[in-house]
């Protein structure tokens, strides 16, 4: 048994997790690879390629590294929670006219759940994941900070976790820059794996036609929400579209021609299958009604209590007020005018780099 202890690494083949196996490993920990098999992209009836997390050949490129390195790797099926909760959440934020952020919600709810779950099994103490964020502790509350690549950093897609997958969690990539993990692998001679590009797609639309995916995963939605109409700021009808949930917040392109100026989707309307189009000062926000809030480094927070917000990944952030509200909701007033708030999206709190907490949309104001 070593003394750093045993630690589950989530491997998925790309260089970032496999690199994090390699750097637990000569720090000295026993570890335990696994891989979680999510989906088959073959099931949704798309015209891409399965590539990414679930794809055979991630999977043989992290048991090769496991191979190589000596020690265990194991793959586990979570295609039916990830399935029931992942994408059934996917599917109805869009019926309702919102934009979901699958990755997001599989990372705090199927991921972690399913990581600490077979940590225990498997007698592991800890678990260490590939993302770019830092772990740390203040007044002896768990929070995610920005890591060291600003570029990379991914804290803001982990704004759900909890003080318990916190304090079992490790990111031995947080001190990293992207390049710096290239040559890490090309060091230890995994030439291919250095050269290995990105996935930017979610997992179970690799083709990123989200729209294709609906249409199949719904059937009857194609048929059921045509002949939708285009309205603008004043309510005047100005055209007809495909249906409410394939557009979203702040889109611009595919709305159809005929407009003398851009134009863009600035409110969707589920129950009249109306969309709102207007110009880009009408994106323009001032607040946001946020839920399911996950606090992290304060247990609770004053109101007024000032905060660096964003509302999309690489977002660069605004100052806005923070007021709590009844249950897991807050309402936050923005010191400068926010363009694109999109109900469903993520909305986090940052204290400096360190994240307050954060919450799904509701509604912007």
């Amino acid at each position: 048994m070593s003394k750093k202890g045993k630690v589950l690494v989530a491997m998925s083949g790309g260089i970032d997790s496999t690199v994090t196996a390699m750097l637990m490993h000569e720090a000295g920990y026993e570890v335990v690879g696994i891989t979680m098999k999510t989906w088959d992209y073959a099931n949704s009836g798309g015209s891409k390629k399965e590539t990414g997390c679930c794809s055979l050949d991630s999977i043989n490129d992290a048991r090769k590294v496991s191979v190589d390195m000596g020690f265990h790797h194991f793959i586990i099926d979570i295609r039916e929670e990830f399935g029931d909760y992942v994408i059934d959440d996917f599917v109805s934020e869009y019926i309702a006219g919102r934009t979901p952020n699958p990755c997001i919600l599989c990372n705090t709810h199927i991921k972690w759940s399913a990581l600490l779950k077979r940590a225990d099994a498997l007698d592991c103490e800890f678990i260490a994941t590939g993302h770019y964020a830092k772990i740390n502790q203040t007044n002896g509350r768990y929070h995610i900070t920005r890591a060291k690549d600003h570029n990379k950093d991914q804290s803001y897609v982990l704004w759900g976790l909890t003080q318990e997958c916190m304090s079992r969690s490790i990111f031995p990539l947080a001190d990293y820059t992207k390049p710096e993990i290239r040559q890490m692998a090309a060091d230890r001679g995994y030439d291919e794996l250095a050269k290995k590009a990105e996935s930017y797609e979610i997992c179970f639309v690799p083709d990123n036609d989200y729209r294709g995916f609906l249409k199949r995963r719904v059937p009857g939605l194609e048929q059921e929400v045509a002949g939708g109409k285009f309205v603008d700021q004043a309510g005047n009808i100005i055209g007809s579209h495909d249906g409410y949930p394939f557009y979203t917040i702040g889109q611009r392109k595919g709305l159809g021609g005929g407009f003398k100026t851009p134009k863009y989707v600035t409110e969707i309307r589920p129950d009249s299958n109306t969309v709102v189009l207007g110009e880009a000062e009408d994106l323009i926000r001032n607040g946001m009604m946020v839920s399911e809030i996950n606090m992290q480094k304060y247990e609770s927070i004053d109101p007024g209590t000032e905060a660096n917000t964003m509302v999309r990944y690489n977002d660069r952030g605004v100052m806005a007020e923070l007021y709590p509200q009844d249950g897991d909701q807050m309402r936050v007033e923005f010191l400068a005018n926010v363009r694109g708030v999109a109900p469903g999206q993520s909305a986090v709190f940052y204290d400096g780099d360190d994240v307050i907490g954060g919450g799904r949309i509701y509604s912007s104001l």
